[in-house]
């Protein structure tokens, strides 16, 4: 048994490459929490999580007033188990966001140190489907571009090879959307997805309205139409458009998931490991949404989940939104618009310490 014999946390902020808006928010910057973990092998694990500039501190007291404190001499092999374990112990403030990005921290550190004891990437551990995937961006697409801006984005997106761009709606006015949709698609011709992604920011009737707007400009999928916890909503959205239907960043349990996939209220799963709880349940997720035949795209930490989407049957897309080349040493590889797994031990992230202790607040 390879005992884990010390476990620690941190935060820290990465400030943001680009600005970033959409139809609720702005991205402040990346509160990280970063987990070490190290074994009585000799192993050391990193995982991480984050948030997007609010409630960093609270998982990190999480991490360090509960979770770790649990771990000492578990067995480290077992991760289904210390993941059910942490789980189980935390009844009280399931589910949800706080408590699955502090078990996703951990949950990933676990995969890192089983991955370097196996000698084998993350995407071979889990799976080994295929050694790349296609990308496509969202840093071109932000809301407060205007319509010239996408453009010009959208086209070095298809001059670099890239699969598809991703664009927020979310302007008072549905014609104002389709307008810049509309524009995307006469630049780019048929041959690139454009997808649309509303932010949560829609009731299901203007989600309607709209989606019947961006009908004949052939989108790649609408995503996040509705509050997350609308399930009905997005049913009757579903049921009515062309347009295939994505959600799942707002999403913290396998269970949701399911809820959806059973109703067809979705028909591309947006997992995110850091929200769902980690690598444990991101797989189960993706899993589920195989037997139904339905695509996992998931949602940012492209260095990471290039690794979970090359590991599974279905995974369709890898987004590009780059955010750790300030804290790593080498950056996600990049070949005729796919990111490429990678091909080391672990989770395929090269931290860079001193960067990371310039950047710890807490």
């Amino acid at each position: 048994m390879t005992t884990i014999l010390r476990a620690e946390a941190r935060l820290i902020d990465i400030p943001v490459e680009t600005v970033r808006t959409d139809a609720m928010q702005s991205f402040l910057k990346q509160e990280t929490l970063i987990v070490r973990i190290e074994t009585s092998d000799g192993l050391v694990g990193t995982g991480y999580s984050y948030t997007i500039g609010t409630g960093g501190r609270a998982v990190l007291a999480m991490l360090r007033e509960h979770l770790l404190p649990i771990l000492p001499g578990l067995d480290s092999t077992r991760i289904e188990a210390i993941w059910q374990t942490l789980a189980g112990s935390t009844r009280a403030t399931q589910v949800g966001a706080i408590t699955s990005l502090a078990l996703a921290a951990i949950d990933t550190a676990l995969w890192d140190i089983a991955s370097l004891r196996a000698g084998l990437p993350l995407w071979k551990l889990s799976g080994g489907a295929m050694e790349k995937a296609p990308l496509y961006d969202t840093e071109g697409g932000w809301l407060h571009l205007t319509i010239d801006e996408l453009v010009d984005n959208a086209l070095e997106s298809q001059a670099n090879g890239w699969h598809g761009v991703k664009v927020k709606v979310g302007k008072p006015r549905i014609e104002e959307d389709a307008a810049r949709i509309g524009a995307l698609r006469d630049a780019l011709g048929p041959d690139v997805d454009i997808m649309v992604d509303a932010n949560q920011s829609l009731t299901a009737a203007r989600a309607i309205q709209l989606a019947h707007a961006l009908e004949p400009f052939q989108v790649g999928w609408l995503e996040e139409p509705l509050p997350a916890d609308d399930l009905s909503g997005h049913a009757r959205l579903a049921a009515s458009t062309t347009i295939p239907i994505a959600v799942g960043e707002s999403m913290y349990s396998v269970g949701h998931f399911r809820n959806y996939l059973e109703h067809q209220a979705a028909s591309v799963i947006q997992v995110d490991v850091a929200r769902v709880g980690g690598i444990t349940p991101w797989l189960k997720v993706a899993h589920l949404a195989e037997s139904f035949n339905v695509d996992v795209c998931p949602h940012f930490l492209m260095e990471l989940h290039v690794s979970l989407v090359c590991a599974i049957p279905n995974g369709r897309y890898v987004e590009h939104i780059p955010q750790l080349r300030g804290v790593t040493t080498t950056r996600l590889e990049v070949r005729d618009g796919h990111a490429i797994a990678p091909s080391t031990p672990g989770l395929g992230i090269d931290w860079n310490p001193d960067a990371l202790d310039a950047l710890t607040v807490a």
